[in-house]
């Protein structure tokens, strides 16, 4: 049955993912279960997206009851879910202002255009420039392409939205090397997922912060894989103490639902984007908003952050026993549970094998194995992915 399943995608999706030959049917707590009723254990989570695991009560519940109430009136109007999500976020993020999307590619092109709207108000130009970081990954429309650090990714799109230039993450004279009196913004991801699961470091960070501060740049922060939790904060810039002007976020704060925002501070939003600047049909529907509600109730109600801290731990001490282990792992690179093991070849054939075997596993970049599972991932399911990833790296 999944190959038919298979082969009807084919010939009916436009083919710009490769995907796996799986067809997943559904899922329950850390597994996920195809058409034939083969088990899997998820270190992917969606990427990064079901931190809470497949089938939570509490959630389900809460979207099945909104789903008979309320899915979707536009923002012409008000509406409860919406109000009471973004109440939560800004009491976990200290952040003041929200405007809630459908995508993380979307609160990226929101928070360029409140950063361009923010500096055109100052001195009424059009030509401010924008630091992004080499080896970045901010999504795939053309806002956040353009602020992509990855020529790949942009070249067949060229032209870009233009006035964007590129400097090293954790090397702070390539940042100043390219600031000048039209930089109105600088953007980085807090971890580096895409481009390699690069940390920012704190000294960096620090130093980036106050340098905006200094000339009035904004601080951009792209928290949409590395927020929410995972790694062991509920944001990755608050363990620097570190806060931006504009933060983008989505993935994990829907759990499935599709659901993004950028939050800013309130010098930001009474100096950036007004009324008619901005707009989404669908972002911020009673729905979706209900499911990111949810999972802001759930990770207090169920201590998640505290189970990342300790589980992430776990994990990192057991990849870096393979970097001990194994001459062709020559790196481990995360924090919490954001990991990257580094190999000395391409891990697709190892990713394949895993598979196979059960394990359901992703890369970052050709060398790179990518660890994201759900946040509830327990010591015990690391230790049978062990199992089976070091199989799947010996055969």
């Amino acid at each position: 049955m999944m190959e038919e399943y298979i082969a009807q995608a084919e010939q009916d999706l436009l083919h710009t993912y490769n995907r796996y030959p799986v067809v997943f049917e559904r899922g329950e707590g850390v597994h996920l279960y195809d058409l034939d009723g083969k088990e899997y254990l998820d270190f992917v989570a969606g990427i990064a997206v079901f931190a809470l695991g497949y089938g939570n009560e509490a959630y389900n519940n809460a979207l099945k009851e909104q789903i008979d109430k309320l899915i979707h009136t536009s923002n012409y109007y008000y509406n409860v879910p919406a109000v009471e999500a973004a109440k939560r976020l800004k009491q976990v993020s200290g952040l003041d202002r929200v405007f809630f999307t459908n995508s993380g590619a979307e609160a990226m092109e929101g928070a360029i255009k409140a950063a361009r709207k923010y500096a055109y108000l100052k001195d009424g130009a059009t030509d401010h420039e924008i630091i992004a970081m080499e080896h970045s990954f901010h999504g795939r429309t053309m806002g956040a392409l353009s602020v992509t650090g990855n020529k790949k990714y942009r070249e067949a799109f060229e032209p870009m939205i233009g006035n964007v230039k590129f400097a090293k993450l954790n090397d702070f004279d390539s940042v100043m090397s390219l600031v000048n009196d039209k930089t109105c913004a600088i953007i980085m991801e807090t971890v580096q997922g895409e481009g390699g699961i690069y940390p920012a470091e704190e000294d960096f960070l620090k130093a980036v912060r106050k340098l905006c501060d200094e000339k009035d740049i904004l601080l951009i922060l792209d928290e949409i894989q590395c927020g929410m939790g995972r790694t062991g904060t509920m944001f990755a810039w608050q363990r620097y103490g570190v806060k931006p002007d504009i933060m983008t976020t989505a993935k994990a704060l829907g759990c499935g639902v599709p659901i993004g925002a950028f939050l800013m501070t309130e010098k930001v939003g009474q100096n950036s984007l007004a009324a008619g600047d901005h707009g989404t049909t669908y972002g911020g529907n009673p729905l979706a908003c209900k499911a990111a509600w949810t999972v802001l109730d759930l990770y207090e109600s169920q201590h998640i952050l505290e189970h990342v801290q300790k589980s992430g731990a776990y994990l990192a001490k057991k990849l870096d026993s393979l970097v001990d282990k194994y001459d062709f792992v020559l790196e481990r690179r995360g924090l919490g549970l954001l990991q990257g093991l580094v190999l000395d070849k391409p891990v697709n054939e190892i990713l394949t094998k895993a598979l196979e075997k059960g394990l359901v596993l992703i890369n970052a970049g050709t060398n790179i194995i990518r660890f994201l599972p759900p946040l509830i991932i327990t010591e015990q399911d690391i230790d049978e992915m062990l199992v089976i990833l070091e199989a799947c790296m010996n055969a």
